[in-house]
């Protein structure tokens, strides 16, 4: 298995991701374009010691952005919605 911090990039804080995990224990994290739902569950266990339920993933493609007179792309990105099983948590800000 790849290390983890290659598979989880980073969690995502959004409005979004917030109230998915306050409804359903639904947590949302960026990760790898390479990485499949079977090494995202196996990392997010390993990493923050929590049972995972499902996994989930959506594939985004990097927005069309302009400097000046040139074109360029943003970076293509995946996001995976982890769903915890009951009675586990993630808690981001450690409060």
């Amino acid at each position: 298995m790849k290390p983890l911090h290659e598979i989880i990039r980073k969690p995502l804080i959004t409005e979004k991701a917030n109230m998915l995990k306050d409804a359903g224990q639904i947590v949302a994290f960026e990760v790898a374009l390479s990485a499949n739902k079977i090494e995202i569950k196996q990392a997010v266990e390993k990493a923050f010691d929590v049972k995972v339920k499902s996994v989930n993933t959506a594939l985004y493609r990097g927005k069309v952005k302009r400097v000046g007179y040139n074109l360029g792309q943003r970076n293509n990105w995946k996001k995976a919605y982890v769903t915890l099983a009951e009675g586990h948590n993630i808690d981001f800000y450690g409060v």
